[in-house]
């Protein structure tokens, strides 16, 4: 059993807890009455504020949607208010621009722009909604006047900024300076960049907003004269150069001016001046029969001195006369080429110019329009040239060619660069250049024919010949004309190869050209030499016939060598160059075969036999002084006769000499020796009067015209 104190304690602790249970218990009841009066306080309020905000609620969205009304009414009167303002200066606008309209563009382009800007839109605003007011007449009389001052600026700023382009500028840009590996492109500025900017915001506000096209035209217009003033000022400028100083460019060497203008002068292929002399009076005197003479052309180892002065002074002042006027041609042959180079670089630069102010659409047709002009006046030029030349060579002036050479090959040089220029223009501007390249390819050709034919048909006329046989002028024109197809040869071939139809032409290559060329210049030489045969006969002496065959064989042989025709030659002809000596030899052994009548007294036949010491009788006697006699006669006569001929080759005169001086004072010295004990007249002296040094000494005279 639990001990009774337990008990009373256990009692008592449970009692406390219950009594504290009972405490807590009514503290929570407290709380939740507490609670319960907080939350029905709280629902009150809340209740209480739920009506008041409905209250307000219903007070206030009324006055809100009237305010809201209030503000879209306040906007709308704005907006309408702005409108009004907006339309309303519209009706101004032609009052308000016309001062600036009236005073134009210029120097504020972009404040007129801005006036014509508002114009414009005054101008569609009345068309869209009230298309009947005379405000619409107003604003567009307003804006097709501003259109029309526009245009006249821009006529204006062309007009009186186009310069032509100074002919130093043109030179530099056309000049190549063969030292620099990579070329310095010169840019040809024709307008202020100001200007230029003006040009180019008119030129577009006239595509958009202009609606015309007329200012196209006034472009090319005035570019047009400037292009052909600069093409002429060029011409002027290279001829009054030319003619004060002498002094040429020429673009068949191109040289880069530095710092300074400076020039060189050009390197005119081959001897052009002086075969256009040459050939010229020949063509005038040789063929018309009037004078003729002999014009050597310096080659190395020609005695200048032995060179025969047939022409009289009146002549020789005509000549200087046609000199002058070559120099005159020479000058316009440079003067054009050098316009044709100018042409395509000015053209290429306004070609750039235009692609900034023109619409791409319209770019190539202004530029066709732009550059008909000078294109026209250089086609004409050049058409002049080739009429020039057919009515010279209707006279037999061969030498015309020789104009045509140097243009034909720069106009086929500059034909890629000039058809690249003219890439999209109209057909017919296209085909001017190629259409000028053939004129003179035809009339090259027909000139290079007749040539060989007038040295084929050169008649053979008594008063006409050297006297002294030296090279006739015939020779010497043919040659000088042939070197100028070397200068030129491959122009020249491709003149030839343009006449040609056969298949074989079909591809016109180099080896083709060349191989015509060759055979040209073959039928020339076998012309010349048949012509040259058949002028020797009109000689009465055999042997001045010789020297004046071998005279001419060796100059065309010197000459071939010296100029290196002999390379075109040997093309078709392997052997020329053997045959030429040949022929040279054979002339020399007829020369020498004129002495025979001269050392045939001293042959031993008709010579008396006899013993030492044997008298001769009477008749064996005269033999040996006729021998004597003929001998004297013959050296004299013949040393007389040849003196008076010439061998300008130094090297041929003395080799001719040497061996002819052998051969007869040889066979002197053995006649001699045969006769030194021959007792067959008491005044030796009348038969033997020369020694063997003073025979040598007449023979070493021969062909000398200064003795």
């Amino acid at each position: 059993m639990i001990p009774t104190e337990d008990a009373s304690a256990r009692k008592r602790e449970i009692e406390e807890k219950l009594k504290q249970e009972q405490e807590t218990l009514s503290f929570i009841r407290e709380n939740l009455e507490k609670s319960d009066q907080l939350t029905k306080g709280m629902v009150s309020i809340l209740s209480s504020f739920e009506s008041r905000l409905m209250q307000l609620e219903n007070s206030i969205i009324p006055v809100h949607k009237q305010t809201e009304n209030l503000q879209r009414l306040q906007e709308n009167v704005d907006k309408t208010l702005s409108c009004m303002d907006h339309v309303i200066s519209y009706y101004h606008v032609a009052k308000d621009t016309d001062r600036i309209i009236r005073e134009g563009p210029t120097g504020r382009l972009d404040e007129y722009l801005a006036c014509i800007a508002k114009i414009q839109k005054a101008v569609e605003y009345f068309q869209d909604n009230n298309p009947d007011s005379p405000e619409l007449n107003t604003v567009k009389a307003r804006f097709e006047k501003g259109k029309e001052l526009l245009e006249a600026e821009f006529r204006s700023l062309l007009t009186r900024y186009s310069k032509p382009v100074p002919p130093i500028l043109i030179l530099d840009a056309i000049s190549v300076d063969e030292e620099l590996e990579v070329q310095e492109d010169i840019v040809l500025e024709h307008l202020p960049e100001a200007v230029l900017q003006d040009i180019i915001c008119i030129a577009g506000w006239l595509v958009e907003y202009g609606r015309n096209q007329d200012f196209m035209n006034v472009y090319f217009q005035i570019r047009s004269n400037q292009l052909d003033r600069s093409i002429k000022g060029l011409k002027d400028h290279f001829r009054k150069n030319s003619a004060s100083s002498g002094i040429l460019y020429s673009p068949a060497v191109q040289t880069k001016r530095k710092d300074t203008p400076t020039k060189k002068a050009p390197k005119r292929p081959g001897t052009i001046r002086k075969a256009q002399n040459l050939l010229k009076q020949y063509s005038q005197h040789g063929l018309d029969g009037k004078k003729g003479g002999s014009n050597l052309t310096p080659l190395e180892g020609y005695d200048h001195d032995l060179r025969v002065k047939h022409h009289s002074d009146a002549l020789t002042e005509k000549h200087g006369a046609a000199a002058g006027k070559d120099d005159v041609l020479d000058i316009e042959i440079d003067s054009y080429i050098h316009c044709i180079s100018a042409f395509v670089k000015l053209a290429q630069s306004e070609y750039a110019l235009l692609t900034e102010i023109i619409p791409e659409h319209h770019q190539k047709k202004t530029f066709d329009s732009l550059i008909q002009e000078a294109l026209d006046n250089l086609m004409l030029e050049g058409d002049n040239i080739v009429s020039a030349a057919r009515r010279a060579i209707m006279r037999h002036d061969y030498s015309a060619v020789l104009t045509i050479f140097p243009i034909l090959r720069h106009l086929k040089m500059n034909k890629s660069e000039f058809d690249t220029t003219l890439q999209g223009t109209a057909a017919s501007t296209k085909n001017k250049l190629p259409t000028l390249i053939t004129s003179m390819e035809t009339i090259g050709a027909k000139a290079l024919e007749e040539f060989a034919d007038s040295i084929k048909n050169d008649p053979d006329k008594e008063y006409n010949m050297p006297k002294d046989g030296t090279v006739h002028e015939l020779t010497s024109n043919a040659i000088l004309f042939l070197q100028q197809l070397l200068d030129f040869h491959e122009t020249a071939g491709a003149m030839l190869a343009s006449q040609e139809t056969s298949s074989s032409a079909s591809s016109y290559t180099s080896e083709f050209n060349k191989r015509l060329l060759s055979t040209y210049i073959c039928k020339v030489l076998g012309n010349l030499q048949l012509n040259l045969l058949s002028k020797s006969k009109v000689y009465e002496d055999s042997a001045l016939s010789a020297i004046f065959l071998h005279n001419n064989y060796n100059y065309i042989l010197k000459s071939l060598e010296k100029s290196e025709l002999i390379q075109l030659v040997t093309v078709t002809q392997k052997k020329a160059e053997s045959s030429y000596k040949e022929l040279i030899e054979q002339q020399i052994y007829m020369y020498k075969s004129s002495w025979h009548k001269v050392t045939e007294h001293l042959a031993d036949r008709n010579m008396p036999v006899f013993q030492p010491g044997t008298k001769l009788k009477d008749k064996e006697r005269q033999v040996i002084k006729d021998k004597f006699k003929g001998f004297n006669d013959g050296l004299e006569e013949l040393c007389k006769i040849q003196k008076g001929w010439a061998i300008p080759d130094k090297e041929q005169r003395d080799f001719i000499r040497q061996s002819q001086k052998k051969v007869v004072s040889d066979a002197y010295r053995s006649f001699l020796q045969r006769c030194a004990n021959i007792s067959f007249t008491k005044n030796p002296e009348k038969y033997h009067k020369y020694r063997p040094e003073e025979v040598e000494e007449m023979i070493e005279r021969l062909f000398d015209t200064s003795a």
